[in-house]
């Protein structure tokens, strides 16, 4: 499998070569050579120079960005993303633009993922289709289940989480920037080489969960990958039972409330609240995980896990200089099993500060470094946080 993503990686970036490199190769056959003679390194500038220019005039604008990076779990790694963005109705210039991303990682650990996700907007906005579909191997830790396990930093059993995931959201316009819709989602994953099942406490170390449900959302954003304006709320109520091919039967409530506002010029200060709300028998991976690249950043992703999580942030970005902008954040979370022990005690903090870069038209290259309890971690990715 890791075979496989290097050599779909590779392919992405001898299609990256192609499309810088090709004007030379034409030049090459034509008779105006000495015109477009330019040497390697600025045709990569001007490739980079242009990338986040609008036109209008395409079908279809794709551009590609990759480079290493590094952070404490997962060591040296190099990332590839393809970011695109199209219009279904081209003659509509006041509504946002679809966008798609196809990503890919892999680092020195062994770790691996490659995915493709994006938002699809009809004419009219009258419909809207996200989608969310990746495949991973990465070595990881598992702590158990709860606030107590998550905290004994060196209490952990090792192993190799195998996932695949495939998301699909399907809304309606029912009213001005209100929609309802379904949502279906399929994910397997497997704990392979586990060091000790014993933290497992007894489930499979294989899970499946396949179900859906019904999602009802408002979005008044600008501008989807990253707004500067408006409000973004949605409920979101999914079930997955075990006779549609689910491990075992439980249902899950998501919870996702955001603010946009400008500040000053250039300035942004966003808010984010999020909570997910399992019931019934939830396999080990699907538990509501504390930690990732959107929310908690400079957490463990998963060393703080329960069926229910509530986590909230704040972030400040600051457009400094020309395609240049940082922000800084700070946030918090909790993980429990029910509200009646939910425990203000067990709050976890987050700060952090980043880096952007605007790769695309308002579409940002971000390098973001997180701080958590005991614990940080550093970040490669495109498009917001939230």
């Amino acid at each position: 499998m890791r075979i496989y993503c290097l050599y779909i990686i590779f392919l992405l970036m001898a299609c990256l070569s192609s499309n810088v490199f090709s004007q030379s190769f034409e030049a090459a056959d034509s008779l105006n050579v000495e015109k477009t003679k330019k040497n390697i390194f600025r045709k990569i500038y001007d490739y980079f120079e242009k990338s986040n220019e609008v036109n209008n005039d395409k079908r279809f604008d794709v551009s590609f960005i990759g480079g290493p990076h590094y952070s404490s779990d997962t060591k040296l790694g190099l990332g590839l993303v393809a970011s695109g963005q199209y219009r279904v109705d081209r003659s509509d210039l006041t509504i946002s633009p679809s966008n798609v991303s196809l990503y890919g990682d892999i680092t020195t650990s062994g770790s691996f993922v490659l995915g493709i996700g994006g938002n699809t907007i009809f004419k009219g906005e009258k419909y809207r289709l996200d989608a969310d579909i990746f495949f991973s191997s990465k070595p990881s830790k598992y702590w158990g289940v709860g606030y107590e396990k998550g905290r004994r930093n060196k209490d952990y059993s090792k192993y190799t989480k195998r996932e695949v995931q495939i998301k699909v959201d399907f809304h309606k316009k029912i009213f001005n920037n209100t929609y309802v819709g379904v949502t279906t989602m399929v994910e397997h994953v497997k704990g392979d080489s586990f060091k000790d099942v014993r933290y497992l406490d007894g489930k499979d170390r294989s899970s499946t969960a396949v179900g859906g449900g019904v999602v009802l959302s408002y979005d008044s954003r600008d501008f989807i990958p990253n707004p500067s304006g408006g409000v973004f709320l949605k409920i979101e109520q999914s079930v997955y039972p075990k006779f549609m091919g689910s491990s075992s039967t439980f249902n899950r409530s998501d919870l996702i409330a955001r603010y946009y506002m400008p500040v000053w010029k250039n300035g942004t200060l966003a808010f984010d609240f999020q909570g997910t709300l399992n019931n019934g028998d939830v396999p080990w991976s699907m538990l509501a995980l504390l930690g990732s690249s959107y929310q908690m950043r400079g957490y463990y992703k998963g060393q703080y896990r329960d069926k229910k999580i509530i986590q909230t942030q704040v972030e400040l970005r600051q457009k400094i200089y020309g395609r240049s902008g940082v922000v800084m954040w700070a946030g918090a979370g909790n993980v429990f099993s029910n509200f009646e022990k939910f425990n203000w005690d067990h709050t976890l903090p987050t700060v952090g500060f980043g880096y952007r870069w605007e790769f695309k038209n308002r579409v940002n290259v971000r390098l973001d470094y997180g701080i958590g309890k005991g614990q940080t971690g550093f970040y490669f990715n495109i498009n917001e946080a939230f």
